[in-house]
Order: structure tokens, then sequence, then C-alpha cells
């Protein structure tokens, strides 16, 4: 089974929402992709919640688009937000990423978010879902969610 928003969602509503609001914050985020020689490479990005699915939208021929196209693997991390509050959480997102070229999957994207023309399109496909915060000044707390498995609450003095 692919694990697109929709299909995490279903399955962890509550962290679904609490990263969508994260997301939607804040309209820059960071991505971490894999370079050529393997070692990391961070970047600054916008997602798009669209059609049940998470979308990255990329600049043509952009380092990160390369990134993606050799090696699918990301992780995006959401703007944690002014000072240190990070209000609902820190929330990061793990999968691979898949090039669309498809013309009317593009269009359809493109009719909902107006991108800059020419772009490249990414669907994703979810393999982690971690929020971390801190309760009552004393524990970090690690909710995490992975395909197929129930959400883990771990906490820790």
């Amino acid at each position: 089974m692919t694990w697109n928003w929709t299909a995490f969602a279903v399955a962890a509503p509550e962290l679904a929402a609490t990263a969508e609001a994260r997301f939607a914050a804040y309209p820059h985020h960071v991505l971490a992709t894999v370079r050529r020689d393997g070692s990391p490479r961070t970047s600054g990005l916008e997602v798009r919640f669209v059609g049940g699915d998470l979308w990255f939208g990329m600049m043509p021929d952009s380092l990160k688009a390369r990134d993606l196209r050799r090696d699918p693997r990301f992780a995006v991390q959401a703007n944690p937000g002014d000072g240190t509050g990070m209000g609902g959480g820190d929330i990061r997102v793990a999968g691979r990423a898949y090039e669309v070229v498809d013309p009317v999957v593009k269009g359809a994207y493109r009719a909902e978010v107006e991108p800059p023309e020419p772009f490249h399109l990414f669907r994703t496909e979810l393999t982690e879902v971690v929020r971390t915060w801190v309760e009552e000044e004393t524990y970090l707390v690690t909710r995490v969610w992975q395909p197929g498995r129930p959400v883990r609450t771990l906490r820790r003095r």
C-alpha cells in the first residue's frame, strides 16, 4: 500500500491535523535531500496539501529537484516559528518524493496552487511523521507514526 497524506490522516487523524496546522502556520519550511555524494542537503521549500497528497513544487532544474530525481528520499521539517515556543510542536515528515510529469495532474495542481512557471512537481509517499513537544515543562514528548503501525508516544525527562 502506498501511504499518501490521506492514508496517513485516516490512520492518525489527530497527528495529521496537528501536522497540517504546523505547516500552514508559516509558508517556508526546510527540506532535506540526499546529494550525489550521499551527504545531506537542506533547502527552503513551500509544501502544499492538495487532493489528499503532500506536494513539493520546485523551480526548474533546482538542486533539490535534481537530488529527488536521483534519490527520492526526503525529510521535511515544519518551520518552528519565531522564538522558541514551537507552537504546536516540532513536525517532521519523511518519505519518498516522485516527480509528476503528467500534464493533466500538473494542470490540476497549477489550477489549485498557481505556482510560478515552469516548475517541477513531486508527489510524496510517507514513511514517517514525527511530532515532538515539551509537556508540563518537564517531559520531552515524541509521537511517531509509521505506515501500518499504531502511533507510538514516547516521554522522556
